[in-house]
């Protein structure tokens, strides 16, 4: 070490991290990194006051200590090495100190130089890695370069995915590798299930080889410990000194308890990384299994911020939504709730927001909360229709009676395999949880009723919703919750077998979806106006269907229900051909080449707008003669273009069969009308 004041060196440490740990917020907003490279500098200074690398650390060979380096490449020792003696003390110190450069280099979105810190951090602890002094050091460098290199923007590029993956697969092994192996021989102690249910680390007596559980994986290990430590009594290992240590004298060194809580913290957060890492390579399922796993231990060692956290499950619950898991996305959501209940009655040293700013982010994150339950009742409800709809999208009973069968099953199976892996919290917020779900169901509905209940639910939370996402400030969320509430409608209409109330749903659609195109301007909302074009179209013509239904059930339609059939077509064609018009160029040319992202929906509005032609009634011969024209051309359409772009017919199948017939009968009834037209 070079010949400066130990307390001058641990001066400027301390002053390192306290600017490290001011809030970006904080900063000037021209220098929003001002706060970091005044860190910087004084973590520079106090590198130059520890002197250079001692001598057997520089004449190691060089090798890369990266992630996915094996034991044997980094010459790492098979038992603990102690950081004793003046040249252990120097290297560990200026590992400090290359970590804390790495971390800070991160943190200005310098990867490469933090990754090059990170790695000088690796080399210098490799001899001391498993010791009690360095072992909380060592799992942080190697988690924080291995983020960082799959993080670079050239893992995106020529053999990236590769390179990312590779690296997550071994940053993965590796990790969760050293934790199992230095939990075991450095703390000492492995992972024990205390009768509380939080995880804890004790001295155990195994007699032989053994196996035990460690998140998510089982791993061998062997152990022989004294016969006079009783399994009935455990005795709770020393936790490993915290990096910050280094630079304390004796007397302000942690107290145990102390260091355990941040161990713990060091393992959680390896977990938080490895969910982004696997986040960033597309690995979606690792990436939910780790952020579960982060949220579970965070509630464990009770090292979480409410809002924070709330949010974190309710996005979670995203994940096992699209999956189908709805038993999974429930415990999520609902756990979400209780949490987020607690706002303001836990204050942690994560708080992260300036305090002007809570109000609305507390209101802000509600609102998100809120929108995850939404799209909960909503994919239930519309997995609950696609299983027991027919093939013209009506409800088929035979399905609804084989799904009731099934029911009983599916409670059992569920309820004794899958809840006991998705459990978060223990003892009185276990049961606040359970108080929740119960309320919710996370089956599918079978009929009106049970779908009526999702609905209800659905529709709480899009009111909810509202409250912060409103149409001045945040159209595009205001309008995306107006199209679910819309979406909740029309999949409640599916359970309903009242054909007039079916109908009053979708006019409760319309009702919400037509003031919204109202004063959007089409230039900077093309994409929102489309799809609010298209749906109001489609409840119309489904408006239009249900009244065609109840008038054949009369024997002679009066002429109110035959106006009120007109006037719906109308208005499902008016906005059919708005959506269609604006798919047209600046010169109001039809493109020859539907983009592939509205082909389906543009193919779908032509294919209606042919039917709805003809369903137009008159009792004009002429005036049926011109729509009979108007539809054929439309189908007529439908068909030319799937055998210039076959690719098309790939994505209405049902629809073109149906266009190519209705090719071959229309010209045959056009010219049976004329003749009638010519005899008349």
């Amino acid at each position: 070490m070079a010949s400066a004041p130990w307390a001058e060196i641990r001066e400027k440490f301390q002053a390192a991290l306290a600017l490290s740990r001011v809030e970006l917020h904080k900063n000037p907003e021209k220098e929003p990194y001002k706060s970091k490279y005044g860190a910087r500098a004084l973590l520079e200074e106090v590198k130059a006051l520890l002197g250079p690398a001692p001598e057997d650390e520089d004449e190691r060979p060089q090798t890369d200590d990266g992630v996915g380096a094996g034991d044997h490449a980094l010459g790492l020792p098979a038992e603990a090495v102690e950081a004793e003696g003046p040249i252990a003390q120097g290297a560990v110190r200026l590992a400090v100190i290359e970590f804390h450069l790495g971390v800070n280099h991160i943190d200005t979105e310098e990867l490469s130089a933090g990754e090059e810190h990170l790695v000088k951090c690796l080399r210098l602890l490799r001899k001391y890695r498993l010791s009690h002094d360095c072992v909380s050091l060592y799992i942080q460098a190697q988690v924080r370069a291995s983020r960082a290199r799959c993080c670079r923007p050239e893992a995106r590029d020529g053999e990236g995915p590769t390179l990312a993956k590779a690296k997550g697969n071994c940053y993965e092994a590796r990790i969760i590798k050293e934790t199992q192996r230095l939990l075991a021989e450095t703390v000492p102690g492995i992972r024990a299930e205390r009768d509380d249910g939080s995880a804890r680390y004790f001295h155990v007596v195994i007699a032989g080889p053994q196996s035990f559980p460690f998140e998510g994986g089982t791993f061998k290990l062997e152990l022989f410990l004294p016969e006079e430590y009783p399994l009935a009594a455990p005795k709770i290992g020393s936790p490993p000194l915290d990096p910050t240590e280094h630079f304390l004298p004796e007397e302000e060194k942690l107290a145990e308890q102390e260091r355990s809580k941040r161990f713990e913290k060091v393992y959680t957060h390896n977990l938080y990384y490895l969910a982004q890492v696997y986040q960033h390579m597309e690995m979606f399922e690792k990436a939910a299994h780790y952020c579960h796993s982060t949220l579970k231990r965070q509630l464990e060692h009770n090292a979480y911020h409410p809002i924070e956290w709330a949010i974190n499950a309710a996005t979670l619950s995203q994940f096992y939504i699209n999956k189908l898991c709805f038993m999974e996305a429930r415990h999520c959501l609902s756990a979400a709730n209780v949490i987020f209940g607690q706002t303001g009655k836990i204050s942690t040293e994560d708080t992260t927001e300036a305090e002007g700013d809570v109000p609305e982010l507390y209101h802000q994150r509600k609102g998100e909360i809120a929108r995850c339950w939404i799209k909960y009742c909503l994919t239930l409800l519309q997995n609950a229709q696609l299983s027991m709809q027919d093939n013209i999208g009506e409800l088929d009973l035979d399905k609804q009676s084989e799904l009731r069968a099934l029911r009983k099953k599916e409670l059992d199976e569920e309820e004794s395999v899958r809840k006991k892996a998705v459990q978060f919290g223990t003892g009185e917020l276990c049961d606040a949880i359970s108080a929740v779900e119960e309320k919710v169901s996370y089956l599918r509905p079978l009929d009106f009723e049970e779908a009526r209940e999702l609905f209800l639910l659905g529709q709480h939370y899009v009111f909810e919703a509202k409250e912060f996402f409103q149409i001045d400030g945040y159209v595009t969320d205001h309008i995306e919750v107006v199209q679910d509430h819309s979406a909740l409608f029309k999949v409640l209409a599916f359970f309903e077998t009242d054909m007039e109330r079916r109908c009053k749903m979708h006019k409760r659609r319309i009702a919400m979806l037509e003031p919204l195109i109202v004063d959007l301007n089409p230039q900077y909302y093309l994409l929102v106006n489309r799809q609010i074009q298209f749906e109001i179209a489609h409840a119309y013509y489904d408006m239009m269907d249900l009244k065609v239904a109840i008038a054949d059930k009369l024997r002679d339609p009066d002429s109110h229900i035959v106006k009120k059939i007109n006037n719906l077509n109308k208005s499902a064609l008016k906005y059919y051909q708005l959506f269609l018009d604006s798919l047209r160029d600046p010169n109001k040319v039809f493109p020859e080449h539907i983009g592939e992202d509205v082909l389906r929906p543009a193919m779908l509005a032509k294919f209606r707008v042919a039917r709805l032609y003809g369903k137009i009634i008159t009792a004009d011969p002429k005036k049926e003669l011109e729509n009979l024209a108007t539809s054929l051309e439309h189908y007529k359409f439908i068909v030319d273009y799937c055998e210039k772009h076959p690719e098309a017919a790939q994505e209405i199948e049902v629809e073109l069969e149906l266009s190519k017939e209705m090719v071959s009968l229309l010209p045959t009834k056009m010219e049976r009308f004329r003749t009638k037209m010519a005899l008349t």
